[in-house]
């Protein structure tokens, strides 16, 4: 007797996903977006190995999905994609300057929460400059690139750029008191303030970390602390900190960068928090992160929070590898990351240093936030164009060959057209299949109006009432441009009325934000 085939649950690897139908039309916009701006700013785009030999990770380490022995390599799969630059830059020492996009999927072993982004698999989208500039001026222009992509995708008046700088940090922890050993350990614990209340965190510094209970009180002080220029001035009136190197050179990056970001109409979104760390080692000099409603848990990720989030699934303390989409301790983090790393580069070559300054989006985040916040259903496509047929009885041929002919017309002229494989269509399933496909528009053959030269154009969606609810007649000699001229006249309309939503969005949070301010 043959042995029972073991059973095979069918599902994807925990925080995986597909994706498909409109999920994918969306992200598909967000990655055209995000390349638009990128190439407005002379990006060239390059590709490297899903997986790198071992090493030159910090305490994300643990994070790192490492693979089995390959003939003597020991290799990961890639965790970020600014390593393997990096690397590249290292190889190619013929480059000396690039501006690099990169757009790519990454791996962690991180605990996930796929509806919130936090995956295991998951895209970035990489834009590095690299080479010797002049002080901040790159630094400046990547601050403006996420001023215009968030802008681009809908986020306007409802994200922060938090800026710091390792320099001021590192000086920062000196002057406090903390040894130089701890220096990493404790920009890890003070990254965790965005998620934790300082009493966690400062727990975590004295009784995990080892460092002194004075001295965590010391650095309480100051990461509370938030402004821009106003900050920058406050921090250097304070002799012990002016007095320190490594505070000195982060204040005249600072203040340099600010003047750049004037110029580029890019300081407005930017705050200058002394909370933010980068648990990455590889930053040198400034490090940014964009956060945006959504980004906080909803709930403070404290022991007893975290606790009672247990109690609800049966007080157990919950398996690293659970999906904690629906855990209010979590939030969907930061939406994009970056900064200065002037010495990863020599890191591979042993030599040759080649100072970057880069940004890394995540797609799978903005994702979420955008999925979440749409109050209208989301296209299935990008076609433009359903090509459909009018008639019915006995004598109806189904005009299957006048519609593929009017489709490869479109189809030439770059129109996105499709119609129904069927010979003889009922014009109840042409439409249904156009309406569960989102497409804008019906181009409607008939026996009668094609003896005449002239087909019907119909606008889906137009309300009872509206003059063109039934569509009009245009000439097939100028199909192509007809066609072409309600598909932009759409686009256009389309566009105006998203900017008037982004303006209600940004109106009512101002207005929430007065109101907030008045009662306080």
């Amino acid at each position: 007797m043959a042995p029972k085939a073991q059973k095979f649950e069918i599902k994807t690897p925990k925080g995986t996903r597909d994706w498909s139908g409109e999920d994918m039309v969306l992200r598909e916009k967000i990655f055209k977006t995000i390349t638009d701006v990128f190439k407005r700013h002379g990006g060239v785009t390059i590709d490297t190995p899903v997986f790198e030999l071992k090493g030159k990770y910090g305490e994300d380490s643990k994070l790192i999905y490492d693979l089995a022995d390959q003939g003597g390599e020991l290799c990961s799969l890639r965790y970020d994609l600014t390593v393997p630059f990096a690397r590249y830059l290292a190889m190619n020492k013929d480059i000396s300057q690039i501006k690099r996009y990169h757009i790519a999927k990454v791996y962690r072993r991180d605990q996930p929460a796929v509806k919130k982004g936090r995956m295991r698999e998951f895209y970035q989208c990489d834009f590095d400059i690299a080479g010797v500039y002049d002080p901040m001026i790159p630094d400046a222009e990547i601050i403006r690139i996420a001023n215009e992509v968030f802008d681009a995708l809908g986020f306007k008046g409802k994200y922060t750029i938090k800026l710091n700088s390792r320099k001021i940090l590192d000086g920062l922890f000196q002057v406090c008191g903390v040894p130089d050993n701890l220096i990493r350990p404790i920009s890890s614990a003070v990254d965790k303030l965005d998620k934790m209340p300082w009493e966690d965190v400062r727990k975590e510094m004295v009784d995990e970390k080892g460092l002194a209970p004075e001295v965590a009180d010391r650095i309480g002080q100051y990461v509370v602390l938030k402004g821009q220029r106003d900050l920058l001035e406050k921090l250097k009136q304070d002799p012990e900190l002016s007095a320190n190197p490594s505070m000195q050179q982060g204040f005249a990056d600072l203040e340099l960068l600010f003047t750049y970001l004037e110029a580029f109409d890019a300081l407005h979104t930017v705050s200058f928090d002394l909370s933010l760390a980068r648990g990455l080692d590889y930053y040198t000099g400034v490090i940014y992160e964009v956060v945006t409603e959504g980004s906080a848990p909803s709930v403070a990720a404290t022991k007893e929070n975290k606790e009672k989030v247990a109690k609800k699934k049966g007080g157990k303390s919950g398996d690293p590898d659970e999906d904690r989409s629906d855990d209010p301790t979590v939030g969907i983090g930061s939406i994009a990351a970056g900064g200065r790393y002037d010495n990863l580069v020599g890191m591979f070559s042993g030599k040759t240093q080649v100072p970057c300054v880069g940004i890394s989006f995540g797609v799978d985040r903005i994702f979420s936030i955008i999925k979440a916040s749409q109050t209208k259903k989301s296209r299935k496509n990008e076609v433009d164009v359903f090509v459909m047929a009018f008639g019915g009885g006995k004598d109806f041929t189904g005009l299957l060959k006048e519609r593929s002919q009017i489709c490869a017309r479109l189809w030439d002229a770059g129109i996105k057209a499709e119609f129904l494989y069927k010979v003889k269509p009922k014009l109840q399933a042409q439409f249904k299949a156009a309406e569960d496909g989102g497409v804008p528009f019906a181009l409607i053959l008939g026996e009668d109006e094609l003896a005449q030269g002239k087909v019907k154009i119909k606008e889906m969606g137009l309300p009872a009432g509206h003059p063109l609810k039934e569509g009009e007649l245009i000439s097939l000699d100028n199909l192509v441009e007809e066609v072409k001229l309600r598909i932009t006249r759409k686009q256009q309309a389309d566009q105006l009325a998203e900017q008037a939503d982004q303006l209600k969005l940004v109106d009512g949070v101002e207005k929430d934000n007065n109101e907030a301010q008045a009662s306080a």
